[in-house]
């Protein structure tokens, strides 16, 4: 049996959120710290008795897709006011036509 588990998971096993989707957000907005140290990848495996905090404000966005168009506005410099966004990636991580 192993002494680590997915942070993702134990962010839900703890209460700290509802669900695995929602706790893997929260720690790709930079809001989840392990034993004092930021983490920023969900699948990280940790202690499972690693003290794990939640710093800072609850997620902005209704989903994943605002995290991924807001880190795609700050690296490319976008200015989108006023423009309608959409995530239409394909639901396997793959590319489409």
């Amino acid at each position: 049996m192993s002494n680590k588990t997915r942070l993702d998971l134990l962010l839900v096993e703890r209460g700290l959120e509802q669900t695995r989707q929602r706790a893997q957000a929260m720690i790709m907005s930079g809001l989840v710290f392990v034993d004092g140290q930021r983490v920023d990848k969900a699948g990280t495996a940790v202690p499972n008795d690693a003290q794990i905090e939640v710093r800072g404000n609850t997620l902005r966005y209704v989903s994943r897709g605002g995290l991924k168009l807001e880190k795609a506005m700050t690296t490319f410099g976008l200015k989108l006011d006023g423009c309608i966004c959409a995530d239409i990636g394909a639901s396997t991580g793959g590319f489409t036509d």
